[in-house]
């Protein structure tokens, strides 16, 4: 069973998506255990505080080393981690691919930076891997991480009640996007959907979602690289 840590100085952001849905039947099934860890419980001072300006007179307030090493030493003494992550824009792009290496860990511990972000000690410190998710700023890492979170544990076998959901995924083939999909009813409001997916013919039906598959990714490679030069 794969096990999760989330270091957060904001805790109360992760509760509900990870107690909900597919994230909270994963760990019914005991497929993962999730704990998330409240910063503030591992500050020295009697105010229990967490954060401070940052050295140089930057603007803004920096998450300080001393709760963070607290718990880092507490828990890296107690088991190994695969993985310990910190959230930063500084990092790699979170991908498919990096989803599917990480689904293969056993304990993962992500770092959730917040406000301006964390003293550069803890990353020297302790962080395997720096990830972000793009390139945009966020207030803090607490929904990086939720959605890097909910991408590797629906990779676990066993998770998903279709076992080759997952591997018909976008992305799982390298940039491939999927066809397009439908349900019933087979008309709606005057649109039908396409006559080969109501054929029983399972060799066309493969062949139709092959093409559809080049056809969005093709159009979505192109927007991808408008999207660069603007």
């Amino acid at each position: 069973m794969m096990r999760i840590d989330i270091i957060s100085a904001v805790p109360e952001l992760l509760q509900s998506p990870l107690n909900t849905s597919i994230l909270k039947r994963a760990q019914q099934k005991q497929k993962v255990e999730i704990f998330v860890h409240n910063l503030r419980d591992y500050a020295f001072d009697k105010h229990r505080q967490i954060d401070d300006k940052p050295f140089g007179g930057e603007a803004g307030m920096l998450l300080k080393p001393e709760p963070f090493f607290a718990i880092l030493e507490k828990l890296t003494a107690e088991r190994t981690y695969d993985k310990i992550v910190l959230t930063s824009p500084k990092g790699k792009l979170f991908t498919q691919k990096v989803a599917n290496d990480f689904s293969l860990c056993h304990n993962i511990l992500f770092l959730a930076g917040h406000y301006k972000g964390i003293d550069d000690r803890v990353r020297e410190k302790f962080a395997t891997d720096e990830i972000s998710i793009g390139d945009f700023v966020l207030t803090g890492g607490e929904l990086p991480v939720l959605l890097m979170v909910d991408a590797i544990i629906r990779l676990i076998p066993g998770v998903l009640n279709d076992s080759l959901s997952a591997l018909n995924d976008s992305f799982q083939d390298g940039e491939s996007l999927s066809a397009p999909h439908y349900t019933r009813p087979a008309e709606f409001k005057g649109m039908k959907v396409p006559d080969v997916l109501l054929s029983g013919n399972h060799q066309a039906v493969q062949q139709w979602r092959e093409e559809q598959s080049k056809l969005v990714t093709e159009k979505w490679k192109k927007n991808k690289i408008e999207r660069s030069k603007s």
